[in-house]
């Protein structure tokens, strides 16, 4: 999500990572407000995997609008033997 904001997004703004038990999300918000979407790939060719991969690997994942660009977020399961600390 780093890599997708620098080369699309002109950098990223804000990364920030929510951790519980149970899950971690991690958010990255960048300047446009492109939302991501596929684009047509081809395993011969580099580029085109970012939402493929992310796909596989989250639990879930989505964008939202903020501050005239927008945060990217996935959830992930998880390390084992996380435990929520106060920060």
């Amino acid at each position: 999500m780093v890599t997708n904001a620098c080369l699309h997004a002109g950098g990223p703004r804000e990364f920030v990572l929510h951790c519980t038990a149970d899950r971690l999300r991690i958010e990255v918000t960048d300047g446009s407000p492109v939302h991501p979407r596929p684009r047509p790939s081809d395993v011969a060719t580099p580029g085109g995997h970012g939402l493929t991969v992310l796909r596989r690997l989250a639990r879930s994942w989505g964008s939202l609008p903020r501050g005239g660009g927008k945060t990217v977020w996935v959830e992930v399961s998880a390390p084992r033997g996380s435990r929520r600390r106060p920060v």
